[in-house]
């Protein structure tokens, strides 16, 4: 086990070395920079002294320099814990995630924990009552959760939420506790908005997670080892949840570090952009909209961790749920 270790976080730091080099080789791509839209909007405005200010700034930031130097410079910097600066807030990277990383997790956490709830129950219900009227049901609500867009049902969310319930659903504090340090308030007031962005994500990610826990329970029911579970007289609640589920999750597991988990992890972009949440996603993408290179590069290079640590979880988690796996 612990060859087998070593050898994965070796394949983890060459992969992330790999995906910071190429992410900041095409974040450069684009004809100009950061700065040649500075100034621009420095120009439009008619300031006289804007060729001199964006000079200063080329050569603060490095961006006269060539493009191994900018990486390189970076990435030696990025080992020691300094992610550069952003060019659009003009403060440092590790500052600006540092405050936002904080609610992703959160929101993530809570996320996870609804979409699992959600998910396996309705997913073992469906699989043991095919094709009945709960089944179909099930069915029809997956496939809605499959097909609408996150940002969709958040904007749909969010109207019903305002115009009918005329409950607060921006963010994840009210307005008296945004800028406000941590107190027992702070923290009732983050429970009382987190429900809402993690159901939203949760009823639009939970719609696959059904139908993959539906077709392999299905399929695990029919094995040998069920068919003398129940021979052996046990009770069928216990034959499903104790035996078939136990069989039956382990691809969920490994959807849960490949994909469920960064994916939340960042914050569902689109939908934190709807909703106004304080996560990594939007800063992510306005610094893509932007090229603000040190602020994106290292937000790729986050959520290629972010996968790599998932992936890693998973196959440990999957060899202690899966006996087979654990002896193999």
């Amino acid at each position: 086990m612990m060859n087998y270790l070593i050898r994965r976080v070796g394949y983890a730091l060459i992969m992330v070395v790999l995906v910071s080099f190429v992410s900041f080789a095409i974040i450069k791509l684009p004809p100009g920079d950061f700065l040649d839209q500075k100034l621009a909007q420095l120009r439009a405005r008619g300031d006289r002294s804007a060729e001199a200010r964006i000079e200063d700034y080329r050569i603060r930031y490095g961006l006269d320099k060539s493009f191994w130097w900018q990486y390189s410079h970076w990435a030696i910097n990025f080992v020691q814990g300094d992610f550069g600066e952003s060019f659009e807030y003009e403060k440092p990277v590790r500052d600006l995630l540092g405050q936002r990383l904080t609610m992703t997790v959160i929101l993530a956490l809570a996320t996870l924990i609804v979409v699992w709830v959600i998910a396996i129950p309705l997913g073992v219900y469906s699989a043991v009552k095919q094709y009945s009227l709960g089944d179909q049901v099930v069915t029809t609500m997956s496939f809605i959760g499959l097909g609408m867009p996150g940002f969709l049902f958040a904007l749909l969310f969010l109207y019903f939420a305002i115009r009918v319930l005329n409950v607060e659903a921006l963010g994840l504090f009210s307005q008296a506790y945004v800028e406000a340090p941590w107190s027992w308030g702070r923290f009732v007031d983050l429970m009382n908005h987190l429900w809402i962005p993690a159901i939203i994500s949760a009823v639009t990610g939970a719609g696959g997670l059904i139908r993959i826990m539906r077709g392999n329970l299905l399929d695990t029911l029919g094995q040998p080892f069920v068919e003398a579970a129940r021979a052996r007289g046990l009770k069928n609640s216990t034959v499903i949840w104790k035996h078939a589920v136990r069989i039956a999750i382990n691809p969920l597991i490994v959807i849960l570090g490949s994909e469920a988990f960064p994916s939340i992890i960042t914050g569902n972009a689109l939908v934190s952009i709807v909703l106004n949440l304080p996560t990594i996603g939007p800063l992510f993408v306005d610094a893509l909209r932007k090229l603000d290179m040190y602020m994106a590069g290292t937000c790729i290079v986050l959520f290629t961790m972010l996968l790599l640590i998932g992936n890693l979880l998973s196959d440990l988690a999957l060899a202690w749920a899966d006996p087979r796996i654990r002896l193999e």
